[in-house]
């Protein structure tokens, strides 16, 4: 599973998903291999504190990925979470994104619609392209708009192909810049991401639905956590909070299992209920 910042997240959140103190470069093409596949995650809440607590939380995550690092990455996302507050109501947040990502980085399309109750509460198209000076951005929604963004940044699939490959190099930590046309088009996130120690594939057996999986066998898996921070809000003693973390146990092919995603005020667990290994195109 590709973590994108954008779609693991519920509606209503603020946030979105190297060498130490480096940025990595680029991943070459075809050195981290993707796995197409189909999986389905269920939701539940595990920990709730701060002002926004939540009484319970449930939904499910279903996560579409397939393509090739010479055809690109096509993902179609979606997660359903009903949130009960405790006041006397329950909120139905629907989250649906679809994206397409260039296998070598370069281009980025995207569209989402995020839902509460069934009724349409924000969307946003359009897409972004990697030039000698940034990247470009061309917004058709919320508002028609482009953008000329100067970092050094990289889309979501480029991203967890950085990861893999600082884990196989024994790397426990990465800082990059992440741009995936979340909330209104215009944020980019800097992420700090945290490598555990390899789990080797005679280790804990999963209980999931990976156990027993053929595709899976031999495979070494890492613990990642990744914070989100907001590019532009920085403290005056310039500290920055995390809006968003997540962590899960990431496989070299990039499928992920054991989902917990931190909102702040409530905490919710992601276990793996099936998947889908889906045959993918082979590259030249």
């Amino acid at each position: 599973m590709t973590f994108p910042a954008a779609p693991v997240r519920l509606a209503l959140s603020a946030a979105v998903l190297t060498a130490l103190a480096m940025p990595a470069p680029a991943v070459a093409q075809g050195t981290v291999a993707l796995a197409s596949h189909r999986a389905v995650y269920d939701l539940k809440l595990s920990t709730t504190r701060g002002k926004r607590s939540m009484n319970a939380v449930r939904g499910r995550i279903l996560y579409d990925f397939s393509g090739s690092a010479c055809e690109g990455y096509a993902l179609q996302f979606r997660q359903v979470s009903e949130l009960d507050s405790g006041e006397g109501k329950v909120i139905v947040s629907d989250l649906r994104a679809t994206s397409w990502e260039d296998g070598g980085g370069k281009r980025l399309r995207f569209h989402s619609q995020n839902f509460f109750d069934d009724s349409l509460r924000d969307q946003v198209d359009g897409q972004a392209e990697r030039e000698a000076g940034g990247v470009a951005v061309e917004l058709k929604a919320p508002g028609e708009k482009k953008l000329d963004l100067k970092t050094d940044l990289a889309f979501p699939t480029e991203h967890v192909r950085r990861i893999i490959a600082a884990a196989r190099d024994g790397k426990t930590l990465l800082q990059v810049s992440v741009y995936d046309g979340s909330d209104t088009g215009e944020k980019v996130y800097d992420t700090l991401t945290v490598i555990g120690k390899a789990i080797a594939p005679d280790g804990a057996k999963p209980t999931d639905a990976i156990a027993g999986q053929p595709a899976f066998a031999g495979m070494t898996r890492w613990p990642v956590t990744i914070s989100y921070f907001d590019h532009a809000a920085v403290t005056a003693s310039g500290e920055q909070t995390p809006v968003y973390a997540i962590n899960f146990e990431l496989y070299e092919n990039g499928v992920s299992r054991a989902l917990v995603l931190d909102y702040g005020d409530f905490v919710l667990a992601g276990e793996m209920t099936s998947i889908e290994m889906k045959d993918a195109k082979a590259c030249p």
